[in-house]
């Protein structure tokens, strides 16, 4: 099948704001390449080399974005409204447009291999690896092993937010609990919650696409009698209480959500929410506690933040 690759070149800034106009247009599946994230990388205490250092060597400097749109007769209104809505439309610090549009044709091939190349062993927290299904990694003896194909699913446990939500989870997962994944993407989160002891975990997405990813790579970690998964939206179809929720989403639908979540959550169970740029932290704990939910932490890494709250 042949796709059209619709590529941006934008800032680290403008970067949600491109992803969330891709999304709303119907886009298929992002890919997001920032050279700063690998050489802050390099830069760490814990370099892996785990990224091609032939990324380094593009041309241009700022982000990328990669959106597949698969041909169809609509599809160069869908091109001409991104352009409009990225190149020529002004947001708030973005008085000349957000970026630059270009497309490209691609096979489904093509495209499912290249991505692979950015994608390594990565080392989570205090033992959790999130590790390619196709890389070789040699396992420590504390280290738990998550074997990972997102596929076209979002989720490959290198982004911030999911990094975040990983390292709640480590925290505050006991053996036997009830967890939660509400918009669970490739089903990352649902299985490493199974992995840490968690009795039962359903996953929910509203994209099929996710539904079936998050089924597969449960069967690969051999958690799939642990995890249960639901097409729907939100909470709409979980019943019955958990002593975990975790939501990586964005700030609005956390909020949106935030009405209905004590009927969903155990006396002292806890909400690990991510998806969150800085600028809407307040925004979030404003709408936690207005609903008798404490703060317990704020995380924060790069732009992004992780609001970890319980029932008052």
């Amino acid at each position: 099948m042949k796709w059209i690759e619709v590529q941006i070149k934008t800032t680290t800034e403008a970067e949600e704001i491109v992803a969330n106009i891709m999304y709303e247009l119907g886009v298929t599946g992002l890919a997001i390449e920032d050279p700063n994230d690998i050489l802050a990388f390099q830069q760490s205490e814990e370099d892996w080399d785990f990224i091609d250092p032939s990324i380094l060597n593009q041309d241009y400097e700022g982000v990328i974005i990669k959106g597949y749109f698969p041909e169809s007769e609509d599809l160069i209104d869908k091109i001409e409204l991104i352009r409009d809505s990225i190149e020529k439309s002004s947001y708030s610090g973005f008085d000349k447009g957000l970026g630059e549009v270009t497309t490209s044709e691609v096979y489904e091939k093509d495209w499912a291999e290249a991505w692979k190349k950015y994608y390594k062993p990565k080392k989570i927290g205090e033992k959790i690896v999130i590790k390619p299904t196709w890389e070789e990694y040699e396992k420590a003896d504390n280290q738990i092993i998550i074997e990972l194909d997102p596929g076209m699913a979002f989720g490959t446990g290198t982004h911030e937010t999911t990094i975040m939500c990983i390292e709640a989870l480590e925290k505050y997962v006991k053996e036997g609990n009830t967890v939660y994944d509400i918009g669970c993407g490739s089903g990352i989160l649902g299985i490493a919650a199974a992995k840490l002891g968690a009795q039962k975990v359903i996953g929910v997405d509203l994209d099929e696409v996710c539904i079936r990813v998050s089924k597969e790579n449960a069967e690969l970690n051999k958690v799939d009698d642990k995890i249960s998964l639901r097409q729907g939206n939100l909470l709409d179809v979980v019943e019955g209480k958990a002593d975990i929720i975790v939501s990586n989403i964005i700030a609005e639908i956390i909020i949106n959500m935030v009405d209905s979540l004590k009927d969903y959550l155990k006396e002292d169970g806890i909400f690990i929410a991510s998806g969150i740029i800085t600028e809407k932290i307040d925004m979030v704990k404003d709408a936690l506690e207005k609903n008798g939910f404490e703060i317990i932490d704020v995380v924060t890494m790069k732009d992004w933040a992780c609001i970890i709250s319980t029932i008052k």
